[in-house]
Formats: structure tokens, sequence, C-alpha cells
């Protein structure tokens, strides 16, 4: 049979489109933002003295993405009455997904997460990843809408970060305090930038505009910060480009939430949430620059299929 016609016929459409229901429920794009974490926090032990196993890191690294989905799908599980309401297009409320297979989903991607963690990594990666899926959990089921909700999700993904130091020989009592530094800052730029998120599609106060503009700076100050201070073994290249980077977070960022902050409707104000989401990818590439020009190249790669598949997903 010619390609072309199979591929219209409706039993092919149905498999995509439930492959496409799937994917938009789990945030595709946004998976690929979650292994730069990973790779930060690797290079920030391995700057600070530890060895690195590169399974490891690779299967941390998946681990990340799989507590990224269950936490997306569990989103989708308990906001689906308001969904119903506010994002009709979400795959639950829309009918592709049935509210209990994605709450089932959800929980099967955070266990094996934590089980992956701890098989591949040891006791350490799967304690931390375990955190992570606690963290989600807590923010999904209980915490979401408010000031405590909001930090929660940043912790989660601060977390996140203290979960690619799991990959090497580095133990977190071990770490001296300035690695300690780039996980606190991602958790208040996350909180921030969910603060914004939160009403997203009723209307954002100006006041989480200026909150997330608060974080975005703090990140890309102190990631420049640790360059400087801390980097000065590192290649000057590494460095430059690291430092770039850094410069390039801050812009992004910052002219997104300018425009947030300028026009607070939903439709100016998801893009916005997209487009930070996303430049977190930048902020790690920064970040990890401090291990060598490799990593920052590593880390940065992963925009690539976030941003093509945003074309095609959305992002918050």
């Amino acid at each position: 049979m010619d390609l072309t016609v199979a591929l219209s016929q409706p039993g092919t459409r149905g498999v995509r489109d439930t492959a496409a229901a799937y994917a938009a429920l789990v945030r595709v794009p946004n998976l690929f933002t979650a292994p730069p974490d990973v790779i930060a926090g690797a290079a920030l032990a391995v700057t600070a003295g530890a060895h690195l196993s590169t399974t490891a890191v690779t299967g941390v690294a998946v681990v990340s993405m799989l507590l990224y989905a269950g936490g997306t799908t569990l989103n989708d599980y308990f906001d689906a009455p308001v969904d119903a309401t506010e994002r009709p297009e979400r795959p639950i409320p829309a009918g592709h997904v049935a509210r209990p297979v994605a709450g089932i989903l959800g929980v099967t991607f955070l266990v094996g997460a934590v089980l992956t963690a701890a098989i591949i990594a040891g006791t350490d990666a799967g304690i931390a990843a375990g955190a992570v899926a606690l963290a989600v959990v807590v923010y999904d089921g209980i915490l979401k809408g408010g000031p405590a909700g909001f930090l929660a999700m940043g912790i989660a993904r601060g977390l996140n970060v203290l979960l690619g130091t799991t990959a090497t020989t580095a133990s977190l009592s071990s770490l001296p305090s300035w690695t300690l530094a780039i996980p606190v800052v991602v958790t208040a730029y996350i909180a921030g930038v969910t603060y914004v998120a939160a009403a997203e599609a009723t209307g954002v106060d100006r006041r989480a505009v200026v909150v997330a503009g608060v974080g975005a700076a703090t990140a890309g100050l102190g990631a420049v910060a640790l360059l400087v201070t801390v980097g000065f073994d590192a290649d000057s290249v590494a460095l430059l480009v690291a430092i770039a980077l850094a410069g390039g977070f801050l812009l992004v960022t910052g002219r997104a939430l300018r425009r947030a902050y300028r026009d607070p409707s939903p439709e100016t104000v998801g893009p916005v949430v997209g487009t930070c989401v996303l430049a977190l990818v930048v902020f790690d590439a920064a970040v990890a620059g401090i291990a060598g020009l490799g990593w920052t190249l590593t880390a940065v790669a992963f925009l690539v299929p976030a941003t093509l598949l945003s074309r095609f997903f959305d992002i918050s």
C-alpha cells in the first residue's frame, strides 16, 4: 500500500492522535529542559573535585525526564476539573486521555524514576530522585496555587540540580557551599516563574512578574559570579562562552518578563512562561561551563529538541 494512503487511514490517524495526546500530557518539549539541570549539577561536583561516571550521568539525566513527565502528568490529573473550564484543550478534559489512566501513568513515571536512579547511580541518587518526586507530588496535589506551592515547584527544580551531583563520587555533605548556591537560585527562579504561570489562563498580577524578574536576575547574576570567582582555573574560552550565555539568559528572560508586565493577558503570559522555562537550559549551560566547554555544549544542545518541539506542543 502507498505510504501516503496508509497514513491517511483512520487507524493510523488514531495512533498518531493518541501519541500526540500523551506527548502533550507530559509536555514533551519540557522534558528536554530537565537533563541540563543534571549536567549543571554534575559539573559543579566535578569542579569541586569529584569524579564522574558517564553511565551514571546519562542514567540520571533520563531519570530527570521521567520525574518531569510524572510531574506534568499528575499536574493534569489533579487539575482536570479546573482545566475543563480554563484549559479545555488539554488531553484529559478534551477526552483524549482518561483521568484514571493519567493518574496511574504519573505515579508509574515517578516510581520508575526513583528505582532507576537507585539502580544506575546508587542509593544517594535514589534518595535525591525520591526527594524530587515528593516535592512534585506535594506541589501537584496539595500546595498548588499559593506561595508555598510556588516554592515547592522551585524546590523540585533545585533538587533536580542536586540530583546531578549524585552521578559523581561526591556526597552532599562533601560539597563546598558555593556548589549549593546554584540549586538555591534555580529554586528562586522557578518559584517566580511558577507564580506567573499560576494565573496565566486568567491574567497575571504584575507583582508576580516582578517576583519572577527578581528571580531571573538573581539566577543570571549568580551564574556570572560563580564563573568569575570559582571558574578561574577553567579554560578562558569556556568561561567567556559561559558568561555570554548567562548574559543571554538575563536578556531573554528580561525581555520576556517585560512583555508580561506591560500586557499581563493570557495571550502574552503563556508564551512568556514558555520562554522562561526554555531559558533555564541556557542558564544550566552557563553554569556547566565552569567545568569546561564540552559541558556547556552538551547542556545547551538540549535546547534544540526543546525549541523544535515547542512549535507543536504547549510548554506551560
